[in-house]
C-alpha cells in the first residue's frame, strides 16, 4: 500500500517520488525552490491550506483515504484556487501546445483527409471541454464563492457540477485510437508519438481532475451548504424567539435599540451598528412598541430620555 503523505515530509521527497505532484505545486500557486522546508512549511509560506494540499496529492498518488480525510479540514476557497489553476494549465497552456505539436507532426496538406479530420476532432474537442470549464467557472465557482461569503443562494439547475466527464474522456480514447489505427505513417515519426503519448497524458491528468472535484471538492461544498443551512435556521429561530417574547420590560438588545431611534439611526444602520439583520431589528422595534404602547419615533425618543438611556445632547433632533 502506498503510504499517505504528511504535513511533516520534505516536498522535495513528494516530488521526487511522482513527479505529477509538480502540477499540483502550480496549481495552487506554489513555485520552485523551496528546498528542504516541509509540507506544512512551504503551504505555510505559500498561504495555502496544508490539508487540503494534502488531499490533492493523497489523493492524486493513489494514497488518498476518504474515510480519513475529514470533510470539514478541506479548505473550500484553497480548494477552488487549485481547480482554477487546473482550468487554466489546460486551457491556456496544455490544449494549445498539443495543438502545435500536432501540426508540426502531421501532414495538413489538402490531399491528407485523415490528418485534417484528426485536426477537426481535435478542435471539436477542445472546444467541448472549454464550453464544460465555462460553465464551472461562471456557474459552480461563482456559486461556491457566495456560499463561502454566508449569502442565501441557489445554483442554476440545482445541479454542482456539469456532468460531461465521461463524455470529454471517451472523445480523448477515440482521438488517439485515429492515430493509431487509421493515420497513414510511411516511416517513424517521432513527432507523431510525443504528441500521442501527450494526449494519454493529457486523459489521466483531466481524469485525476473529474476526480478530484466529485470525490473531495463537490463533499466540502455540501458540507458548506449544510452549515449555511444551519446559520440560516438559527437566525430564523432567533427572529421568532423575539417575535413571540411577552412581558413589558425591554431586554438589553431592546434597549440597544431604543438608543440607536433616540440618536435617528435608521433600521439599515441600526442593523449594521448591532450586527443583525434588518428583518431582526424591524421584529425589535414590533416589540418594543407592543411592549412600551410607543409607535412613534417621538415617543421612542421621550422614553429613552426619561429613563437615562440617552442624553438630550445624543438625540438627534
Amino acid at each position: 500500500m502506498i503510504s499517505t503523505y504528511k504535513g511533516s515530509d520534505k516536498l522535495s521527497y513528494v516530488i521526487a517520488n511522482d513527479y505529477r505532484l509538480l502540477q499540483v505545486m502550480s496549481r495552487f500557486g506554489i513555485s520552485l525552490g523551496f528546498g528542504e522546508k516541509t509540507i506544512s512549511d512551504v503551504c505555510r509560506q505559500c498561504d495555502v491550506d496544508t490539508d487540503t494540499f494534502l488531499a490533492v496529492i493523497n489523493y492524486i498518488s493513489g494514497s488518498f483515504n476518504s474515510s480519513q480525510t475529514k470533510v470539514e479540514s478541506i479548505s473550500v476557497p484553497s480548494l477552488l484556487t487549485y481547480l482554477k489553476g487546473s482550468h487554466r494549465y489546460f486551457l491556456e497552456y496544455l490544449f494549445p501546445n498539443i495543438r502545435f505539436n500536432l501540426l508540426n507532426a502531421i501532414d495538413c496538406s489538402v490531399k491528407n483527409e485523415v490528418a485534417f479530420l484528426v485536426l477537426k476532432f481535435y478542435d471539436a474537442y477542445v472546444e467541448e471541454v472549454s464550453k464544460h470549464m465555462d460553465y464551472e467557472e461562471s456557474n459552480v465557482f461563482t456559486y461556491v464563492q457566495q456560499l463561502i461569503k454566508g449569502e442565501s443562494v441557489t445554483i442554476e439547475g440545482g445541479h454542482l457540477l456539469s456532468r460531461h466527464n465521461e463524455s470529454i474522456n471517451t472523445k480523448l480514447k477515440e482521438l488517439k485510437n485515429l492515430f493509431m489505427q487509421y493515420y497513414p505513417q510511411k516511416e517513424n515519426n517521432d513527432r507523431l508519438n510525443a504528441v500521442i503519448i501527450a494526449i494519454y497524458q493529457c486523459e489521466e491528468d483531466l481524469d485525476l481532475h473529474c476526480q478530484i472535484e466529485d470525490n473531495i471538492f463537490v463533499p466540502a461544498v455540501r458540507r458548506l451548504e449544510h452549515q449555511n443551512r444551519q446559520k440560516k435556521s438559527v437566525t430564523e429561530n432567533y427572529d421568532y424567539d423575539v417575535n413571540t417574547q411577552s412581558g413589558t420590560v425591554l431586554s438589553d438588545r431592546e434597549k440597544d435599540i431604543v438608543i440607536c431611534v433616540a440618536k435617528g439611526m435608521s433600521n439599515k444602520e441600526i442593523a449594521d451598528k448591532l450586527f443583525l439583520s434588518v428583518n431582526t431589528v424591524t421584529t425589535h422595534r414590533r416589540n418594543i412598541a407592543r411592549k412600551l404602547q410607543i409607535h412613534s419615533s417621538a415617543g421612542i425618543t421621550i422614553y429613552a430620555i426619561v429613563n437615562k438611556l440617552v442624553t438630550l445632547s445624543e438625540v438627534n433632533m
